[in-house]
């Protein structure tokens, strides 16, 4: 049994063959070598499942799955998790990089610091370019954390399988479709758990540094309903009120100051 498995989604990146090798490969190269590389694809239709096959060669640590249809990231990401035999279930986006030490790194923290069940790492923000950006997370997150948001990247974290088992993994609902991860992270707070970011930077985030994507507002008022949910289970309720609707405020932002806004949080 290895001692960590790598959960990964993917769909439609046929396009994008170039950026998913960055990613696969920055996980088959990983000091840390004793784990299992689970990838589900959601479902494509335009020839990524194969593609992904050829760029995996064959290493016997990689297991490619598929959904028979498109299902979302949560239920990708169970579905890993129920052929997951790691101790720990590390996440990787499909085109994020994986810095060589990460893994080792991050099972060093957990296997000493028992009271942590998710630690997270620092990240570099990465385009098409290179480097352009850092941002630096938390590094002990409370619950109050969760107020503005959610303080852990979801891909560049490690957690726990016994305590991913005791919260029954993702929630697959139409609320989480976008905020799986935030739903998750507050569940594991409400159940008394805890997490950690290391102040290394050991994960690099593809986000353009000139785009901001407008989120849909639909998705804004699902967020506030996983907001109001997990605040409300964390003890955050009512004072928390005014960041449960922090979605639909920031919503109504222009877009010009949003990405002037977006600037002031990310260091050169």
């Amino acid at each position: 049994m290895c001692k960590i498995s790598i959960i990964m989604g993917i769909y439609k990146m046929i396009n994008k063959k170039a950026i998913v090798k960055l990613a696969i490969d920055s996980i088959l190269n990983q000091t840390y070598r004793d784990f299992e590389f689970i990838i589900c694809d959601d479902g494509s239709n335009d020839g990524t499942y194969e593609m992904v096959q050829g760029l995996i060669r064959n290493d016997k640590r990689v297991i490619l799955i598929k959904n028979n249809e498109n299902k979302g990231l949560a239920y990708s990401l169970n579905h890993c998790l129920s052929i997951a035999k790691g101790k720990y279930i590390a996440r990787m986006d499909a085109d994020d990089i994986s810095t060589p030490n990460r893994l080792e790194k991050q099972i060093k923290f957990l296997d000493e610091h028992l009271e942590y069940a998710i630690v997270g790492c620092n990240l570099l923000l990465i385009n098409d370019k290179g480097i352009w950006g850092k941002r630096i997370l938390a590094e002990k997150p409370t619950k109050k954390s969760f107020l503005f948001t959610s303080p852990f990247c979801h891909p560049a974290i490690v957690m726990r399988k016994d305590v991913l088992d005791k919260v029954n993994n993702y929630k697959v609902e139409k609320i989480t479709r976008r905020a799986e991860d935030y739903d998750l992270f507050m569940r594991i707070y409400v159940n008394g758990y805890k997490g950690y970011n290391l102040q290394e930077f050991l994960y690099q985030f593809r986000e353009d540094n000139d785009a901001y994507k407008r989120r849909a507002y639909k998705y804004r008022i699902d967020d506030v309903q996983v907001r109001y949910r997990g605040f409300k289970a964390l003890g955050l309720m009512p004072s928390g009120f005014l960041y449960v609707i922090k979605p639909l405020i920031v919503g109504l932002i222009p877009q010009k100051i949003l990405c002037q806004l977006r600037k002031l949080r990310i260091e050169k």
